[in-house]
C-alpha cells in the first residue's frame, strides 16, 4: 500500500514514521498527587509539584510505570527492567520547571511489532522502537488578550506514554491502520482513552520522501500534535507532495518541525528541528533509576486482557466468522463487548453481518458511538432471534430495526404492534400464488416456454401481495412446485 508520486524526473516513495503521545489512564499525574480530571477549572488540578514551587521532589507514580508496562507488553514489546528518567531542557511558557522530566538513553520499554490488518486480508508488522514515560506540559490560552497569553497548568505533569514507530510506514492510508491499531490496543488494556478530540492521544508524523528503488531516507520533517486520524493522513499527503515537489525544483528539504492547519489542509513552518544534542538530557537527580523485578512484569502479563489480534483469531476459529468481519468487530472494544452479549443464543454469522452492515450503517449515519447505541445488545439479539426463528423476514427485521433506533421498542413489541409477523401458513400462501398466476397467465406461458428469469416475477407478485410478510423460502418452495408442476 505505498503511496508511490509521479513526479516529472521520476517516482518517489514516502517514509513515514509516527510518535504518538498516548495520556496514561490514572486518577493522578506523574509525578505528583494532583488529580487528572478532562475539562477541570482552570488551574485546578495543580500541586506544588506541578507548579515548579522550590524545594519540591517529584515521587513516581507507581500505576503509571504498571500502565506503561502493561502497554509494553501489549504491542510485544522488550520490557527493561533498568530504565533511567531524564531531564530534557527546553524552554516552554507552559513547563514551569523550564525542563520536562522523559526517558532518552533508558526507556522502560524497548523494541515491538504492532500488527496492522490490510484492506486485502493481509497483515502486515510495523516496528515499535520504543515506549517512554514523560510528563505533559501545561497549555498556553492567547483567547482572552489580545496583548497576553494566560497559562493553564492542569495538563502539567500529566503521564504520558510516547511511543514511537520505526519508519516502516509506506502511505497515509497505512498511518492510519497503525494509528487505530494502537488506539485498539491501548483501549482493550485500558492504559489510555485513546480519545483524540480531549488531546488524551496526540500524534506527531515523521515524514520523508526518496526515489524508488532507492533504500537511504531523505530528510524528514515533523508535522507535530494531529488530533485526528483524518488529519494524520491529510498531513501526511500534503507534506509529501510539498517535499517532492521542492526536491525537483532543485531544493533542499530543511530538517524542521511544522504545524498542520486543518482548515487550509497545509503544514507550515513551526522551527527548526532539533537534534537529541541541543536539548541537553541528563540523569534527573532527583529520581533514581527505575529498577524492576521480572516477577513484576511476569505477574501484569499473566492479568493482560484478551487482545484485539487474539480476539479476531478466536472469532475466526470459534464462530467461523471471515477474517474481515471478525477484524471489524474486534477493531473497537466496545464492538467487540456488543457483539460477545449479542451472539448469546444466536447464530454467530447472522450477528456479524447484521452488526457490520444494518446496525453499523445506522450508527455511521447518525454519528452515534456503539456504546451509546439506541438498540442495546440485548435487544438486537432478540430481533436476531425472530429472523432466525422465521417470525419476521429478513427485510422486514430492517424496518424492525429502524423503529427500535426511533422508539427504544422491543423488536417483539413492535412486530405485535404493527402485525408485522411473517405468514408462514402454506395454504394461505398457496392462495395468493394460485390468484398471482391466474391474472399472469401469459407470463406463466412465457416462463413454461423457457423464460426461467420470469421466476423473481412471481416471487415479488406473491410477496407483494403479502405485504411482503410471506416466509420466502416457502413461496420459492410452492412457486417451483406449481410453475414446474
Amino acid at each position: 500500500m505505498s503511496m508511490i508520486i509521479e513526479g516529472n524526473t521520476g517516482k518517489w516513495e514516502v517514509v513515514i514514521g509516527l510518535e504518538v503521545h498516548a495520556q496514561v489512564s490514572s486518577n493522578s499525574k506523574l509525578f505528583s498527587g494532583a488529580p487528572t480530571t478532562f475539562g477541570a477549572e482552570t488551574n485546578h488540578n495543580v500541586s506544588l509539584i506541578d507548579a515548579a514551587m522550590p524545594g519540591m521532589l517529584p515521587v513516581i507514580n507507581r500505576y503509571a510505570v504498571e500502565q506503561a508496562v502493561r502497554t509494553g507488553l501489549g504491542m510485544k514489546s522488550e520490557i527493561n527492567l533498568y530504565s533511567v528518567f531524564d531531564r530534557k531542557n527546553y524552554f516552554y511558557p507552559d513547563l514551569p520547571q523550564g525542563y520536562q522530566i522523559s526517558q532518552f538513553l533508558d526507556p522502560i520499554v524497548g523494541k515491538g511489532i504492532i500488527t496492522l490488518d490490510m484492506p486485502d486480508g493481509s497483515t502486515r508488522d510495523i516496528g515499535v522502537t520504543r515506549l517512554h514515560l514523560e510528563q505533559d506540559a501545561g497549555k498556553s490560552l492567547h483567547e482572552h488578550s489580545p496583548k497576553h497569553s494566560f497559562i493553564d497548568l492542569n495538563r502539567s505533569g500529566i503521564a504520558l506514554m510516547e511511543i514511537v514507530s520505526e519508519p516502516d510506514l509506506r502511505s497515509p492510508e497505512e498511518a492510519g491502520l497503525y494509528l487505530k491499531k494502537l488506539r485498539a490496543i491501548l483501549r482493550y488494556l485500558g492504559t489510555c482513552d485513546g480519545d483524540m478530540e480531549k488531546g488524551s492521544m496526540r500524534c506527531d508524523a515523521n515524514v520523508s520522501v526518496r526515489r524508488v528503488g532507492t533504500t537511504e531516507f531523505g530528510t524528514r520533517c515533523e508535522i507535530k500534535n494531529v488530533n485526528s486520524v483524518r488529519f494524520v493522513q491529510q498531513a501526511i499527503t500534503y507534506e509529501a507532495e510539498r517535499q517532492v515537489e521542492v526536491l525537483e525544483a532543485g531544493g533542499v528539504i530543511d530538517q524542521e518541525t511544522r504545524l498542520f492547519d486543518t482548515v487550509k489542509g497545509e503544514t507550515r513552518t513551526m522551527r527548526s528541528k532539533e537534534d537529541a544534542h541541543d536539548y541537553r538530557y541528563f540523569p534527573d537527580p532527583d529520581l533514581l533509576p527505575l529498577r524492576l523485578e521480572q516477577s513484576y512484569v511476569d505477574q501484569i502479563a499473566a492479568n493482560l486482557p484478551e487482545l484485539p489480534d487474539e480476539k479476531r483469531a478466536r472469532y475466526v476459529e470459534q464462530y467461523g466468522l471471515s477474517t474481515y468481519d471478525a477484524s471489524v468487530i474486534v477493531s473497537d472494544k466496545s464492538s467487540a463487548m456488543y457483539f460477545e452479549a449479542a451472539v448469546q443464543g444466536n447464530d454467530p454469522k447472522l450477528t456479524a453481518n447484521w452488526m457490520t452492515g444494518e446496525l453499523f450503517g445506522r450508527l455511521n449515519k447518525e454519528n452515534i458511538a456503539i456504546e451509546d447505541s439506541p438498540v442495546p445488545a440485548g435487544k438486537f439479539a432478540e430481533l436476531l432471534q425472530l429472523i432466525s426463528n422465521d417470525t419476521i423476514s429478513g427485510k422486514i427485521a430492517k424496518t424492525v430495526l429502524d423503529k427500535m433506533f426511533e422508539t427504544g421498542k422491543d423488536a417483539a413489541a413492535i412486530v405485535k404492534e404493527e402485525g408485522l409477523e411473517q405468514v408462514t401458513d402454506t395454504s394461505a400462501i398457496e392462495t395468493i400464488i394460485d390468484q398471482v398466476l391466474a391474472n399472469n397467465q401469459d407470463k406463466v406461458t412465457e416462463y413454461r416456454s423457457g423464460k426461467d428469469k420470469l421466476f423473481g416475477f412471481f416471487v415479488g407478485q406473491t410477496m407483494k401481495a403479502t405485504g411482503g410478510k410471506a416466509n420466502p423460502g416457502v413461496v420459492n418452495d410452492l412457486l417451483k412446485q406449481k410453475l414446474d408442476g
